[in-house]
């Protein structure tokens, strides 16, 4: 599943494409994935703009200027793919696509058409622009997909694991993808999207200019008897932080991962706040970490994990002490840790 720093590289590709275009249909083929009334959207998506991109946690929020937003969870497998009006037009002889798709099809709104062979294969690399904050609109051949790597990502759309497509007024498509149909969108009034079940339970976000490490250590000792890895990996303590991280930023603070909370020093908690941010913000500049299962916002597997210092890293020596790395089980999870650096707290 991706991680704070996968879906933050989707949010900020998807914020640099998207806000100011106008929703004119939506199509969906699985009630799971798209589990809406008919009546909700023709009112509130139909017509609506897309005014912002947010994250929280691990999950992305499309706001529109109807007061609502799409709210979406990639899971495992789940894609968003991005094809411009040029590349939509590109096709000639479209078909209906009521024929080749299943019998579960349906049409929300309009006329579903097969999507339009892309002019190019290419995932479009704009990094200037999303380096510069530019909102400047996508070149007409561009194209741009994040999420699980199969062949989606380049292949003609829609294919037999898309199973939400949204249709922009000038014609550029965002196609949601998912393989094993884990992965969800939903519409629903933004000022309620804060009390579903899954957000009212959710911890602070760790990269929140609000967010101290006098509140970080608070958070922590909520839960002081429990190992401090099952503690940062627990969602309603602190938000998006998965087992990459986790493991990386207790290796940064010296920390092993079974220390109670409650044994671990003040002095200490701050530096792996400090760790933890940083390791982050890192991890997202370099377009996020799954070297198997996730790719950065512009289509390219995250490079985190070649600078990584402990995870995945069992046999090799420790960056820090050269101590060899070893793999143990913390928190139910598979954990890399240096013996030497990381002793535990008693």
């Amino acid at each position: 599943m991706p991680e704070l720093p996968e879906v933050e590289t989707v949010k900020r590709g998807l914020s640099r494409l998207i806000v100011g275009r106008v929703v004119a249909d939506v199509w969906h083929d699985w009630p799971k994935s798209f589990p809406n009334a008919v009546a909700d959207v023709k009112q509130f998506l139909i017509g609506s703009k897309v005014v912002g991109v947010q994250r929280r946690a691990k999950v992305l929020l499309i706001e529109l200027d109807t007061k609502y937003s799409l709210v979406i969870h990639l899971k495992m497998t789940g894609q968003l793919v991005f094809i411009s009006n040029k590349q939509t037009s590109a096709s000639s002889g479209e078909q209906d696509f009521g024929a080749a798709a299943s019998s579960g099809t349906r049409r929300t709104s309009g006329t579903l058409k097969r999507a339009a062979q892309p002019v190019s294969q290419k995932i479009a690399t704009s990094r200037a622009n999303q380096s510069t904050g530019s909102t400047d609109q996508l070149d007409d051949e561009e194209r741009w997909g994040a999420g699980h790597p199969n062949d989606s990502l380049v292949g003609k759309l829609p294919d037999k694991s898309t199973h939400v497509k949204f249709t922009f007024k000038d014609s550029s498509e965002l196609f949601f993808n998912d393989q094993r149909k884990f992965g969800w969108v939903r519409l629903l009034p933004t000022a309620a999207v804060s009390n579903i079940d899954f957000f009212k339970k959710l911890g602070p976000e760790p990269l929140s200019d609000e967010f101290t490490a006098k509140d970080f250590g608070n958070q922590l000792m909520r839960r002081k008897n429990s190992g401090i890895k099952a503690v940062l990996l627990d969602q309603t303590v602190i938000a998006g932080v998965g087992n990459i991280y986790a493991d990386e930023s207790l290796w940064g603070a010296r920390i092993h991962p079974d220390s109670k909370v409650k044994n671990v020093s003040t002095s200490r908690l701050n530096t792996l706040f400090i760790q933890l941010k940083q390791i982050l913000l890192l991890s997202i500049e370099k377009g996020g970490s799954t070297d198997k299962n996730y790719v950065d916002a512009e289509g390219k597997k995250g490079s985190y994990l070649a600078f990584a210092n402990v995870f995945r890293r069992d046999g090799k020596p420790c960056p820090r002490c050269a101590t060899t790395i070893v793999k143990m089980r913390s928190a139910g999870r598979g954990t890399h840790i240096c013996p030497k650096c990381q002793r535990l707290a008693k």
